[in-house]
């Protein structure tokens, strides 16, 4: 490396370090929302260039002479060797859900620092690592999912109770993502219009690529054009009511359509339109992403919210639950998650051309989000913290302005009415779940660039809109992935289903996988006290005790490729996660505040119920502490099959190390490159 670039990166990693300076020692005086912004670009550019690299060429050695299992067998249906625009178009929508958007917006409550100390350590040192190695270990080994992967590399019986796991969890990560689309797009004709129009166009561009006759710039424009008309059109709706009403549905029909389409998006082949319709969503999510930066650095709006609120100590308005774990268990996938896993060894591990885009893909579509979840904060953090917490507190408005008010956040009802004005709503008080928040404060940045009346209003809807979007593209890859573990799993009762060239296998266990969580999704829509806010924590909870299966996966597969030097990559990772998921989840389960403990949560609402005149209210209320009660048993079942997995691989670690044990390395036998017919769209 020259001088010159030496300078450089000492230049940037200075900036960075002063960023966050200027972040952490700030004590009640205004603080621009840029030096976010500059302390993620300096983060991202430096851990990606050279971290990443670090762990490429040291550690993981990536080979583009080793043919892909994408290549060895391409099928034309799940292994598919893909232009790696379209692959990182496909991952990065996959993996980025609600956690970047939801979770810092939720966490904002803490104040602007945790969140984002927690989102740039988090993020460069462990997600995007975790991510990296997952994608690798999936290409080396065929193309297999975590679970196959568990059972082979650590144990038969660790690899059985991680299949289990990883699948429960698995129902409950998508439940809950597509709860937040229902939220999003219910009553919502022009957020329908928009994603019901990109399931055409990303079927005239599958079948286009597939043809061999259209090349990737041709599909793309007219993709981008496709997409711009159901972006823009949408806003039209109102003018013909009669069109209008076929898309303006409420959450219990919305629930079926993305039941429907989850459905298709596992059953068709993945060319078709699992993913052009991925690579279609990240132009409008990195489009808009990078839209926010470019009016942050532009507007340069004051965040004011303050560095860290009253709220640390677990008395918080949004949800209950200290600053740690929470901040952490919250964020999710904007730092670390691990359904990054589940893509990382189900569908992209099948489409990658060469070992070589696993750095690209695998680490550079994670710290992508993790800008993402650093605009999300900064989007909730730049609005007045008093109509901050107004649209997240449940409540009356009455009772929600004056308990507000009384936590040190003054805030009054015409103000939020004014709010609501603006934004073409009737109210935004009861609009909790983080979405609408994030809407809020990206529609206040957008409008602020022109002086028509009615931007604010047209911002808050597309924000909306982009939401659903965002979050949709998770569920098809998801239920796609988790019809792959659940063929593991049933595979080993009976042979014929594990066989995912069968049609009908295919689409047997595709049935049982969506309605298992579209029986969850459903409880949460007819929830009367808010399904996020019963499904969220659990979300959280689940999602990070998946990481902490895959990070053991991890450590035992560089403990067999005799990387032992190397193992704090992945060990300081798994150690903090452990902490994090295991005390979190005992206060989940067995807090006294009835505000977070799920037990006590039952109680609390039992009590309420009994003293109720009204039948009806009552016996919602009881619904609900059962609801409450199940979760407790499903958080507790997860914590202790995932403390097993725990206890097993490191039973393994300890004998691998010593010896005791013979090192079996599982990875695919290597086929060159030369050796394979290889296609012109491996890019």
């Amino acid at each position: 490396m020259s001088l010159w670039k030496k300078l450089l990166w000492v230049g940037v990693t200075l900036l960075g370090l002063a960023s966050l300076a200027v972040l952490a020692l700030s004590r009640g005086e205004q603080i621009s929302a840029l030096w976010i912004v500059t302390a993620g670009f300096c983060a991202a550019a430096i851990s990606y260039r050279f971290y990443s690299k670090w762990i490429a060429a040291k550690i993981l050695v990536l080979n583009d002479e080793r043919a892909t299992p994408a290549v060895v067998k391409n099928d034309g249906k799940d292994f598919v060797p893909t232009n790696r625009w379209m692959v990182f178009g496909h991952h990065f929508a996959a993996i980025a859900g609600p956690g970047p958007l939801v979770g810092p917006v939720l966490a904002a409550q803490f104040g602007f620092l945790p969140g984002t100390l927690w989102i740039l350590i988090g993020a460069t040192l462990g997600g995007a690592v975790h991510d990296m190695i997952m994608l690798f270990a999936s290409v080396r080994r065929g193309g297999k999912t975590l679970g196959q992967m568990a059972k082979e590399e650590i144990a038969p019986g660790v690899g059985v109770l991680a299949l289990i796991s990883v699948l429960a969890i698995m129902i409950i990560l998508l439940a809950v993502l597509a709860l937040v689309v229902v939220q999003a797009l219910a009553k919502s004709p022009w957020g329908v219009f928009t994603i019901a129009m990109t399931i055409p166009v990303a079927l005239i561009m599958g079948f286009g690529l597939r043809s061999g006759k259209v090349n990737v710039t041709a599909v793309t424009i007219f993709g981008l054009l496709g997409l711009a008309f159901g972006v823009w059109g949408g806003q039209f709706l109102s003018n013909f009511p009669a069109i209008e009403a076929w898309f303006r549905h409420d959450a219990i029909w919305v629930s079926w359509a993305i039941m429907i389409y989850g459905l298709a998006a596992s059953i068709l082949p993945v060319w078709m339109l699992l993913t052009p319709r991925d690579y279609l969503s990240t132009f409008l999510k990195l489009g808009t992403v990078a839209a926010l930066a470019v009016a942050v650095i532009l507007i340069h709006p004051t965040l004011q919210m303050p560095s860290l609120t009253k709220f640390i100590d677990g008395s918080g308005l949004v949800f209950a639950g200290p600053v740690f774990p929470f901040v952490c268990i919250t964020i999710a996938c904007g730092a670390v998650s691990g359904f990054h896993s589940l893509i990382a060894s189900g569908t992209t591990p099948k489409m990658l051309g060469r070992e070589s885009r696993i750095r690209d893909i695998g680490y550079g579509a994670m710290i992508t989000e993790m800008m993402v979840a650093l605009m999300a904060l900064i989007a909730a953090c730049v609005l007045q913290p008093g109509e901050y917490f107004a649209i997240n507190t449940k409540g009356t408005p009455t009772e929600v302005v004056t308990k507000v008010s009384a936590a040190g956040f003054p805030v009054n009802e015409s103000e939020m009415s004014i709010l609501a004005q603006n934004l073409g709503e009737k109210t935004m008080f009861n609009r909790a779940g983080g979405a609408p928040t994030f809407a809020v404060g990206m529609a206040h940045m957008f409008a602020r660039v022109s002086s028509s009346p009615t931007a604010l209003a047209l911002w808050y809807h597309f924000a909306i809109m982009f939401e659903a979007l965002f979050i949709l593209t998770t569920i098809d890859a998801g239920t796609r992935v988790g019809r792959f573990l659940l063929q593991d799993l049933l595979g080993n009762v009976w042979r014929p289903l594990g066989n995912t060239r069968s049609w009908s296998a295919n689409f047997l266990t595709s049935v049982l996988l969506v309605a298992a969580w579209g029986w969850f999704l459903y409880q949460g829509v007819v929830d009367p006290l808010g399904g996020i806010n019963t499904l969220w924590p659990l979300f959280g909870l689940a999602n990070q005790l998946l990481s902490v299966i895959a990070l053991c996966l991890c450590t035992t597969i560089l403990i067999k490729m005799q990387k032992t030097r190397y193992l704090f990559i992945t060990l300081l990772p798994l150690c903090f996660m452990c902490a994090v998921t295991f005390s979190a989840g005992y206060l989940k389960i067995f807090s006294a505040d009835p505000k977070l403990g799920f037990l006590s949560g039952a109680q609390s609402l039992a009590a309420q119920a009994s003293g109720m005149s009204d039948l009806t209210k009552a016996g919602e209320l009881l619904r609900q502490a059962h609801v409450w009660q199940f979760d407790a048993i499903v958080a507790g079942f997860f914590m202790l099959f995932v403390f097993l997995i725990v206890v097993g691989s490191a039973s393994q670690w300890w004998q691998l190390i010593r010896g005791t044990k013979p090192v079996v390395l599982r990875e695919s036998e290597f086929v060159p490159v030369t050796s394979v017919t290889t296609s012109a769209a491996i890019g």
